[in-house]
């Protein structure tokens, strides 16, 4: 598919009119009408007729015949369906050019519906739009829809003529990968497997990062160094970029490039963007281009400016993509993006409780979205819409999607890649918000909340007032809270409060009581509920420390063992897929499993003290530094619990540390014990250090070295001390990197007394 894009002062045409004059397609289950194609119609306009005659069929019981228009007599009851030249004689007001690759035209007149649109998918899409807004089809997901019976199917009169300002939309989810469903939700992006029969997609050769796409250091590095970054004096290719002054290297990219194209001259757009990394080029060239830009990304857009010149030249309608990422975020003082280039500003750093364009936490984006919109031709956005590090974790981010895509529009974007939860199939309320998001790109104007309650009541039936108001309890915990939500984040703790799980739980029973009587919904509603289960197990120590010491209830799993047995079995009923990007489930599997193992024997100092009066914390709620190598976790059968971290002592990093959690520092002054052996070749000597680290302060609180003696072979309980503790210290244990006296030192437990 060959793209052109044209910038318009004004995005969209759009009105629609109703009257008493009703087209009627159907009458107690027969219809007189037939529905007629282009003689000679695309792919996707043959697609829009069969979908338009099989859902007609299901709503109503009656099957419209499918005809090209030579076949159909001057005279009859019709819905045609393209561009035929019946369609564009009877409506000579469409600029049909205008509607681009998907803009779409519903129309009634007397007795005849027109059903039109850009090519390839415009025609499609008016298809999808009057089988939703009019006849009231709902495609949930890819495999979930709701389809109104109406025997009797009366269409007002109208008129719609709409062409969306974003032209390349893409909801990131594992789920909208099938090609049926994204073209039902209109949606067209790269990865989003829509056949040719479906309208096809937007394709960008390379996607993103391509610098060593295109010239690969293994290939490349070691004749000609001068091609990539020099970092301190030296030239380099791990974590790096490329010499963005050298012109030979210019010429040997842009060959490649134009040899990518050459394969795929239809997809319209390559990528020329830089990696994965920092590391760009110091060289003085380099550096003077930066200087002079006030930015690197000035460097970038005049080295990324002359390759897109060159491929023009042989290619005129392809379009060269970048990015505006990390070190190239801000906009440069001089260099001006081409008006064949694409500037893909990206989000990652943002926080997102709130829109991109207020608050104080987001200001540098806004800046920066504004720069780029002042000095660009049209953007791209790649927005982050989930959490990375924890899929699984609830993330209340439904409020800002809509502020967020109109921001982008308003600030010229013309393509928005919204990156959520892809390798997962359990993550927050997934199917809700691919469909939501699909929903606002096709029209940003559009109320998010009425599209949230009616994704709620067409998808959870009677469990969908309880939902809500979970999800509304979500939010209001995030902005009570104040804390920042980012895309990587391992836990709830800085906004998620104990009464908030508990009232959550409340509001999860009443949803599951209200749809007992459906399997179907009950299993709706048992996979929308996973987060919240995750976001007990995941906190699950402190939280129960928490409701202890405060003297409030728990509304957590009596069993955590049992609850994680269930909660594994749950996600992989569902082919959760991925917990993290890029992390299986199986790996979650492992660290549930041993994070409720055999509860540990109460420490000796603690068994005559009140339950309020100590904390224990057990070897799985350790941070760990480079597991396999400088730790690990290890059964112990002399350790409380029967696992430890072990350490080797072939290193002096503190490898195991124990972060100060919130509800550990409200019971402060408190004093620090350290359960720590040592596996020793000698008798004596010292075996490791521990000790406490404010890393606030940046300042060592305590620290304390640990003999041979003391803990050759049998744990000791050391005392660091008693101490006004906070959440920014942590306790820390490493060994001494003395291998000749050491083998490895083993830490059981940390546990403090009030």
């Amino acid at each position: 598919m060959r793209i052109f894009f044209v910038v318009l002062a004004i995005g969209v045409l759009s009105f629609v009119t109703y009257s008493a004059d009703a087209l009627v397609l159907s009458r107690d289950g027969v219809s007189e009408y037939t529905i007629v194609v282009a003689d000679g119609a695309i792919p996707a306009e043959k697609t829009a007729a069969t979908e338009l005659q099989e859902f007609l069929k299901q709503v109503t019981g009656a099957t419209l015949p499918v005809q090209e228009e030579n076949a159909a007599p001057a005279q009859g009851k019709y819905i045609f369906v393209g561009q035929s030249a019946r369609v564009q004689a009877a409506l000579p007001q469409v600029d049909f050019a205008s509607l681009r690759h998907d803009g779409i035209v519903i129309k009634t007149e007397g007795d005849t519906l027109y059903l039109s649109g850009g090519w390839p998918r415009g025609t499609l899409y008016a298809v999808y739009t009057f089988l939703e807004d009019v006849v009231g089809c709902r495609w949930w997901s890819s495999t979930e829809s709701t389809i109104p019976s109406k025997p009797t199917l009366e269409i007002p009169a109208m008129e719609k003529v709409y062409t969306p300002v974003l032209q390349y939309r893409e909801a990131f989810y594992r789920d909208a990968f099938d090609g049926t469903f994204a073209a039902r939700c209109k949606c067209n992006g790269h990865f989003e497997r829509i056949s040719p029969e479906y309208g096809g997609h937007y394709s960008i050769l390379g996607w993103c990062h391509t610098f060593y796409q295109l010239l690969p250091p293994a290939q490349y590095f070691a004749a000609h160094p001068e091609w990539y970054s020099e970092i301190d004096g030296k030239r380099v290719s791990d974590g790096a970029q490329l010499c963005l002054t050298n012109t030979a290297m210019q010429d040997e990219l842009v060959k490649n490039a134009l040899e990518w194209i050459r394969k795929d001259p239809t997809a319209g757009i390559i990528s020329i963007a830089q990696n994965d990394c920092g590391g760009n080029c110091q060289c003085a060239a380099c550096s003077a281009i930066e200087k002079e830009e006030g930015a690197p990304s000035g460097l970038l857009i005049r080295f990324v400016n002359s390759v897109a010149e060159r491929i023009q030249k042989e290619f005129p309608d392809v379009l060269v993509e970048t990015l505006a990422y990390q070190y190239t975020r801000k906009a440069p003082n001089i260099a001006r993006p081409r008006e064949n280039v694409i500037v893909r500003l990206c989000s990652i750093e943002c926080t997102f409780p709130e829109p991109l364009a207020m608050g104080a936490a987001n200001a540098d984006f806004k800046r920066d979205i504004e720069a780029w919109s002042s000095i660009s031709h049209q953007l791209y956005i790649w927005d982050y819409v989930t959490n990375f590090a924890q899929y699984l974790l609830p993330h209340p981010n439904l409020q800002v999607l809509a502020p967020n895509i109109r921001c982008f529009v308003t600030n010229k974007a013309i393509g928005l890649f919204e990156q959520g939860d892809a390798g997962s199939s359990c993550g927050d309320f997934v199917e809700l918000r691919a469909w939501l998001l699909a929903h606002l790109m096709w029209e940003p104007s559009r109320d998010a909340n009425a599209l949230i309650d009616e994704f709620l009541n067409g998808y959870y039936g009677p469990a969908a007032w309880p939902l809500r108001r979970y999800i509304d309890r979500m939010h209001d915990a995030i902005g009570r809270s104040g804390a920042t939500m980012r895309c990587y984040a391992q836990d709830t703790s800085s906004w998620l409060e104990l009464d908030d799980l508990n009232e959550a739980t409340v509001l999860f029973s009443e949803a599951e009581k209200a749809v007992a009587s459906d399997p179907v919904l009950s299993m709706r509603v048992r996979r929308a509920r996973l987060p919240l289960d995750y976001a007990w197990l995941n906190r699950y120590a402190g939280l129960k420390r928490t409701a202890r010491l405060r003297h409030e209830p728990f509304a957590g799993p009596a069993d955590p063992a049992a609850a994680s047995e269930e909660f594994i079995a749950t996600c992989n009923g569902f082919n959760v897929g991925q917990y993290a990007e890029g992390n299986p489930f199986k790996n979650l599997e492992t660290v549930l499993r041993a994070r409720f193992q055999t509860p540990a024997a109460v420490p000796e100092l603690c068994k005559n003290l009140p339950e309020d009066q100590w904390v224990d914390i057990q070897d799985n709620d350790f941070s760990l530094a480079g597991v396999g190598n400088w730790s690990q976790l290890t059964d112990d059968p002399s350790a409380s619990d029967g696992k430890a971290a072990r350490m080797p002592a072939t290193h002096g990093q503190w490898a195991v540390q124990y972060p100060i959690s919130a509800d550990i520092a409200a019971m402060s002054p408190a004093r620090v014990y350290v359960a720590v052996r040592c596996d020793a070749k000698v008798q004596s000597g010292n075996a490791c250090v521990a000790g406490i680290y404010d890393s606030k302060a940046k300042a060592a609180v305590a620290q304390k070295v640990l003999t041979i003696e003391e803990t050759k072979d049998k744990y000791a309980v050391i005392d660091l001390g008693q101490y006004s503790l906070h959440d920014d210290m942590y306790i820390w244990v490493a060994p001494m990197n003395n291998q000749d006296a050491v083998n490895a030192v083993f830490v059981d437990r940390v546990f403090f007394v009030r």
